[in-house]
């Protein structure tokens, strides 16, 4: 039996996964938590199997957050996660703590056609290295080293990398989030709340106007959620403007990461995000056409296929698979 577990800003996710001898899995009871209720994850684990009761031989946890030596360090969560406490205090010989993109690369070798939407196909025969940028409460991004078989995750925490805005609206918003944040990242503007500081700034700066049905809404409810599904039903030009941007800017940073890896196998996108808004990802340009502006290269940026990822749960898979792997070891 293999625990697996997606531990987040917002929720922590825990599943079980049967094993055979050849290591094909098979998904068991899951269970989502909100993470901000817990002490520490120790605590879900424990009321999470004391509820199943079962034996789990191996088990691992990908982490939101930078992760060295299977110890996480405090991010987005209020705790911190070490594999090590972990173990003892769960009783667990092989527990596993990595970056919760790491687990996501992981996942991606098990995911099928149904699991996926095709974006930007690419070239037919695309290989090589390949990216994840997947937006949620924060902007994961992950590296996925091609050995010729399989991948291999680089984990990275390239979404608190410097916001390079492109043109005069996008200096406007990094002047606007310069005055309430000492660095402004691109995790700043492709997540969640990034959503928010963008729909902000049109609101600031009379780009646009705001109901009081709206105003009302992101009061009772998580406001980017209010935002992007406002913008999708047409109920409001400034939501529309606001997930617009933030297409572009998803795109751009979407580019650099192929960029920055020379990802000709492609880049993936997950999280929470993606999924929510792929109407609009697939009816406009606007991701592709920031994603291939990159100069002198915006061809070469068309041949790289582009994928979503529809699984979501894909980074418990990843986790279960790596499970299985230390377990093997």
């Amino acid at each position: 039996m293999i625990l697996a577990g997606d531990v987040g800003g917002t929720n922590t996710r825990l599943a079980l996964f049967d094993a055979d001898a050849a290591g094909h899995l098979q998904a068991g009871v899951s269970q989502t938590f909100p993470s901000a209720r817990y002490g520490g994850l120790h605590e879900i684990v424990e009321q999470f199997l004391q509820a199943q009761r079962v034996s789990v031989a191996s088990a691992c946890f990908g982490v939101a957050g930078p992760v060295q030596n299977g110890r996480s360090s405090k991010m987005n969560l209020t705790w911190i996660v070490d594999q090590r406490e972990l173990a003892e205090a769960l009783g667990i010989a092989c527990v596993s703590v990595i970056n919760d993109l790491e687990s996501m690369v992981y996942g991606v070798s098990c995911l099928g056609p149904q699991d996926i939407e095709i974006l930007n196909p690419g070239l037919p025969d695309a290989a090589g290295h390949a990216v994840i940028v997947a937006p949620g409460t924060g902007l994961g991004e992950a590296g996925m080293f091609w050995d010729g078989q399989q991948y291999h995750p680089i984990a990275t925490e390239g979404g608190h990398a410097d916001f390079a805005p492109q043109n005069e609206l996008e200096i406007g918003l990094l002047r606007f989030l310069l005055k309430e944040y000492e660095h402004v990242s691109y995790e700043r503007v492709v997540s969640g709340p990034g959503l928010h500081n963008i729909y902000r700034f049109l609101r600031d700066t009379q780009r646009g106007e705001e109901p009081s049905w709206l105003a009302d809404e992101m009061k009772k409810s998580d406001p980017a959620a209010v935002i992007s599904q406002a913008a999708l039903a047409k109920r409001s030009p400034l939501c529309e403007q606001a997930l617009d941007l933030f297409l572009r800017l998803f795109g751009a940073e979407a580019g650099n990461m192929v960029l920055n890896y020379m990802s000709t196998g492609g880049v993936w996108l997950g999280g929470g995000i993606p999924v929510k808004i792929l109407d609009r990802l697939k009816t406009t340009d606007l991701f592709m056409n920031a994603f291939a502006a990159k100069g002198r290269l915006q061809k070469r940026m068309y041949e790289i296929p582009v994928r979503v990822i529809l699984n979501g749960q894909t980074g418990l898979l990843g986790a279960a698979r790596h499970a299985i792997d230390i377990l093997a070891c």
